[in-house]
């Protein structure tokens, strides 16, 4: 969907009065990143690195309304829940309606049970459905590092499998110095593929992304190597003062066990830093909902979707 450039045209006599579409760009980045920061967020999609890196793919774009933080999504035509002081449904409400009225989603995304708590009038202006294939996944990042108690006992298994195979393993910090022969390792893992999925190519693009602008971004990754070669990455950043947010982790199956070690070294790494590592969301992709749960996380972020009533 091609946006609106990036001033849009209201009436002067509308109650809706917000600022154009903005792209996420380098130069923005200051401005973006002062909302995040003012109001964090648990949901890696308030993170700046995931909508500097999929802003391409989602045709991510943001805008101020009341001195709210909203961003909208291009593709699926979906509108974030804003950051910033609680907003009011009736203000949410107007905000759909302009969309609307200008041929864009007015349904909003990402909305929290306690915001819908807090204003159960909301259920006057929207369709409210909870949305769980965008539940992220929360641990403690203690017991990703630990990996105790009987629910974890296979992965134990398969990192013990994995460092009597490969003795040898290296395992080293993801930096400027390593970061071509990771890109050249997560393209070969996609083209592995024939045809490849288009939600892989996007997230290809994505790590692209966030290689090509590692030190802008403060990104941080470990790679794990077996006789000079790559077998798994991982990529990471904060998200709030207690949680990290991991964005990519790749390995290559025929070192097995080197999903489980990544996985393991990577919370032990953070368990230094942090409380909580966020994992993101499984998509609704039924292996990738199991492989996710099978790791017993401590909390899943469920947030729900608001379709608008249209009068």
């Amino acid at each position: 969907m091609d946006m609106p450039c990036c001033t849009m045209a209201f009436d002067e006599k509308s109650p809706v009065h917000v600022s154009g579409f903005t792209k996420f760009t380098m130069d923005t980045a200051p401005m973006v990143k002062g909302f995040l920061n003012r109001y964090p967020s648990l949901s890696c999609e308030y993170n700046f690195v995931t909508l500097f890196c999929w802003a391409k793919a989602y045709q991510y774009s943001w805008f101020t309304y009341k001195g709210r933080f909203f961003i909208f999504d291009g593709v699926d035509n979906l509108i974030f829940m804003p950051l910033g002081p609680a907003i009011a449904p009736e203000d949410l409400k107007q905000i759909s309606a302009h969309f609307a009225g200008i041929g864009l989603g007015p349904d909003i995304c990402l909305a929290t049970k306690a915001y819908l708590d807090a204003y159960p009038q909301i259920k006057h202006f929207y369709t409210i459905s909870q949305d769980r294939d965008a539940a992220e996944y929360l641990y403690l990042a203690q017991s990703l590092a630990e990996l105790k108690g009987s629910k974890l006992h296979k992965k134990r298994n398969l990192i013990s499998q994995f460092k009597r195979r490969f003795p040898d393993f290296t395992l080293g910090a993801l930096t400027a110095d390593n970061i071509f022969d990771v890109k050249a390792f997560a393209k070969d893992l996609l083209h592995t593929l024939d045809p490849f999925p288009r939600a892989l190519a996007d997230e290809f693009s994505a790590m692209e992304t966030a290689f090509d602008h590692w030190s802008f971004l403060g990104l941080e990754g470990l790679v794990l190597a077996v006789e000079g070669k790559i077998a798994a990455f991982s990529v990471f950043s904060p998200l709030n003062k207690d949680t990290y947010n991991i964005h990519f982790e790749k390995s290559n199956m025929a070192f097995k066990g080197a999903a489980q070690v990544i996985n393991q070294e990577t919370a032990r790494l953070l368990a230094e830093k942090t409380k909580y590592i966020n994992r993101e969301q499984d998509l609704g992709i039924p292996g990738l909902r199991q492989a996710k749960l099978s790791y017993a996380p401590c909390t899943l972020l469920t947030p729900y979707i608001l379709r608008f009533k249209k009068d």
